[in-house]
């Protein structure tokens, strides 16, 4: 796990357990390496709000971003995906290992509702490895905002 990862999370005093999954191609892979509900897996994404000003977004795995209500959330009209590079350096972190635990920059975080309440999984800094804790706990260290901002997944 990523040494930045773990020592924000050491810092905090944040429980958790690191679990070496091995390579996954997606979230239900993940899941089921893991033995886990596809809606504990939280994806952390990185999103620009402006020029050097992004946001990280915890997503339920089986559900995506309402780009409507985040940007009414975060009273903006444009929100924009960087690309693999611009989220690199904006974290620190690798896209698919994306934390907002041990990020370069403490940019805010906003978790979807359906969060709460869980044992979750987020990106530990490292392809093949995940943080298992609670995510109440998670979401009150990272001082997060919680609101509705995802819809369900849309099948494929």
């Amino acid at each position: 796990m990523s040494g930045s990862a773990s020592a924000a999370l050491d810092s905090a005093a944040v429980p958790y357990e690191v679990i070496r999954h091995g390579p996954v191609g997606s979230v239900a892979e993940a899941a089921a390496a893991l033995g886990m509900e596809v809606a504990d897996i939280v994806k952390t994404i990185v999103i620009r709000r402006g020029d050097n000003d992004y946001v990280f977004v915890l997503v339920p795995g089986d559900r995506v971003i309402s780009w409507p209500r985040l940007r009414a959330l975060l009273g903006v009209n444009r929100l924009s995906l960087p690309d693999a590079g611009a989220a690199m350096d904006a974290t620190g972190y690798e896209r698919g290992t994306i934390t907002p635990f041990g990020s370069t920059t403490a940019w805010p975080v906003v978790a979807d509702e359906r969060v709460r309440g869980r044992r979750i999984t987020l990106g530990a800094g490292e392809r093949g490895v995940a943080i298992a804790l609670a995510a109440d706990e998670a979401l009150r260290t990272l001082a997060a905002t919680v609101a509705d901002v995802t819809d369900p997944e849309p099948p494929r």
